[in-house]
C-alpha cells in the first residue's frame, strides 16, 4: 500500500529527513578531515597542500598516491639544517 495520508507515513517523514541531514553532516566533515590530512601530508613533504583536493577527483587518490610514491620530494632536494 502505497504512503498517503497514513499516520504512519506522516510521522516517518520527518525522521527519515532527520536521519539523512546527519548522515550528510558526518559524511561533509569526514570529507573535510581527509582533505585537511591529506593537505598536511603533501605539506610536510614539500608540495602544495593542494594537490589534496585531488581527493574529490574521480581516479584522485591513485594519482596523490602515484605523486607521492614515484617522485622525488622536493623537501628532499634541500640541503640539510646546520644545528
Amino acid at each position: 500500500m502505497a504512503c498517503g495520508v497514513e499516520p504512519a507515513c506522516l510521522m516517518a517523514a520527518p525522521i527519515i529527513i532527520v536521519v539523512l541531514a546527519f548522515v550528510g553532516l558526518f559524511f561533509s566533515v569526514m570529507l573535510f578531515v581527509h582533505i585537511f590530512l591529506w593537505w598536511r601530508v603533501f605539506s610536510k613533504a614539500g608540495y602544495s597542500g593542494a594537490f589534496a583536493l585531488l581527493i574529490l577527483a574521480p581516479f584522485g587518490p591513485m594519482i596523490m598516491l602515484c605523486i607521492l610514491a614515484f617522485s622525488q620530494w622536493p623537501i628532499s632536494k634541500l640541503p640539510p639544517q646546520q644545528a
